[in-house]
């Protein structure tokens, strides 16, 4: 049990009084990693993919086409020349969300429903092996978090992730970081319901034994913080320190951009 402590200061309920926690969710991409460069490689070899495999099956269609392809991917994916958006499809969706998007936008330049599925699934079996710990990008833990994660550990507070990723994603992200023994459990793109649905939050917590009423949730999109409030989670923080582009957060929530802002003090039990 401990009290979490922001730039110095106790978070409190609204009468003052400091919230004990058992627990800490953790958000992955963005959060708990530096999720960008491969990322960005994996949003770029997409686009490459959807470009070349529109060439070949469909030559009749005119460069405009596959240009207009091109840019509906970019936008949908957040993919800019040097960064991802930390709101994009890419940084917030799972795998199914962005083979959607793709699939719709494949639509819009002038491909059935069925062939722009199909096509879709060809060019992420093309990419899929520049995700996780087989890009040449790994993704490595945000700057301090060794550090949390012990404090956290020190004062008996369990740590989970709850995130868009698959179970294996995060599996090998946690093992390639020396975590694993360090986090108690996770909820992953492979459970039901996914996030961001409240039922999430609470199925995660159930799963630890520990009440939603004595958790805290800390993550980088908006979608991840309305879900936690939505739950019940008492303490909800963003970070916005895991991407180039600051996150877009809500300002009503509390937000560091280093993990040596928030502070750990063990309580008796």
């Amino acid at each position: 049990m401990a009290q979490l402590l922001l730039r110095g200061q106790i978070l409190a309920d609204a009468t003052g009084h400091p919230h004990q926690i058992d627990a800490v969710l953790f958000d992955k991409d963005g959060t708990l990693s530096i999720s960008e460069p491969m990322l960005h490689a994996l949003a770029s070899a997409r686009v490459f993919h959807a470009r070349r495999l529109l060439q070949q099956r469909h030559p009749e269609l005119p460069t405009t086409q596959t240009e207009a392809l091109t840019d509906l991917l970019q936008r949908a994916y957040g993919l800019s020349e040097q960064s991802i958006h930390p709101a994009g499809a890419t940084a917030v969706g799972s795998r199914a969300h962005n083979l959607i998007s793709t699939a719709t936008a494949l639509a819009l330049v002038g491909l059935g429903w069925p062939e722009a599925l199909e096509l879709s699934e060809a060019i992420f079996t093309a990419t899929d092996g520049l995700h996780g710990q087989g890009s040449q990008h790994r993704p490595i833990a945000t700057d301090g978090l060794h550090n949390m994660v012990e404090a956290l550990a020190d004062a008996a507070v369990a740590c989970a992730v709850i995130s868009n990723d698959d179970s294996p994603g995060i599996e090998a992200f946690l093992a390639s970081q020396q975590l694993s023994s360090r986090f108690q459990g996770f909820w992953s793109a492979d459970h039901s319901p996914r996030k961001p649905d409240p039922a999430a939050v609470q199925a995660l917590c159930a799963m630890l034994g520990v009440a939603v009423e004595r958790c805290a949730l800390i993550g980088d999109a908006n979608s991840d913080l309305r879900m936690a409030r939505q739950a019940g989670v008492p303490v909800v923080l963003g970070y916005g320190a895991g991407w180039t582009m600051a996150p877009p957060l809500d300002p009503s929530f509390a937000c560091l951009s280093h993990w040596n802002e928030l502070e750990v003090r063990a309580t008796a039990a």
